[in-house]
């Protein structure tokens, strides 16, 4: 959580051996330990909210199924999400790929969901036979795997760069925009990938989850009762 002090990062790259300083909310910096409460009340109702969560789902039985699966995916990425935001746990670079990784996945994870609810209501005599549990692992591999390729190219090519300008970050957390603008080569092939490609994938996640639930609503219009 941010605090009064400037929070010090690791260094991400070789050819700068100083820290990268995290300043917080910029113009609010004297009210950082105010402002640190609800974050840290936030962080901690999500992380306790998530593991009561996965111990329910790990525990009831009648829970076993792939939507609740599918639920517990998107628990275990909200924890990586709001452990990762915590600057002083973590090296720069290594914080900025959770952070990403995890947004991507959020996407993806709530798109294999949307796609559950399609195959249960407008199939539900083949729900089980279409989702089986082999079915399941592997969609949650594939979409875990498509985030990983998704967000890797990211730390790399950010590696690439030489960081010889100010290592002020105005920021709470380690974004790849923010870390990029501060270096001094060329930077054109990183803006393009680091934010085009993530955000084209989140939206082609949210046209799918939009036609998951735009036949679900045809499917339920079209039912007599």
């Amino acid at each position: 959580m941010p605090s009064a002090s400037a929070m010090i990062i690791s260094n991400l790259s070789s050819y700068n051996p100083g820290p990268f300083i995290l300043v917080g909310i910029p113009g609010l910096e004297q009210f950082h330990v105010w402002i640190g409460i609800p974050f840290c009340i936030i962080c901690i109702v999500a992380v306790v909210g998530n593991c009561i969560l996965l111990y329910l789902i790990a525990v009831e039985h009648t829970l076993h199924e792939p939507m609740f699966f599918f639920l517990s995916l998107l628990a275990m990425t909200d924890l990586t999400l709001s452990t990762a935001g915590v600057p002083k746990t973590l090296r720069c670079l290594t914080q900025m790929f959770f952070l990403h990784y995890s947004f991507v996945l959020d996407s993806a994870i709530l798109m294999a969901m949307a796609f559950d609810r399609y195959v249960a209501i407008c199939s539900p005599l083949r729900y089980t036979t279409i989702l089986t549990p082999k079915t399941i692992i592997k969609i949650a591999m594939d979409i875990s795997f498509r985030s990983f390729c998704i967000i890797l190219p990211d730390v790399f090519l950010l590696m690439r760069l030489p960081f010889c300008r100010t290592r002020i970050i105005p920021h709470i957390y380690c974004e790849h925009i923010d870390v990029v603008w501060l270096a001094c080569a060329g930077i054109s092939i990183n803006i393009w990938y680091g934010f085009c490609v993530p955000i084209m994938m989140v939206i082609s996640d949210v046209i799918l989850i939009a036609v998951s639930y735009a036949l679900i609503l045809c499917a339920v219009f079209r039912l007599r009762s």
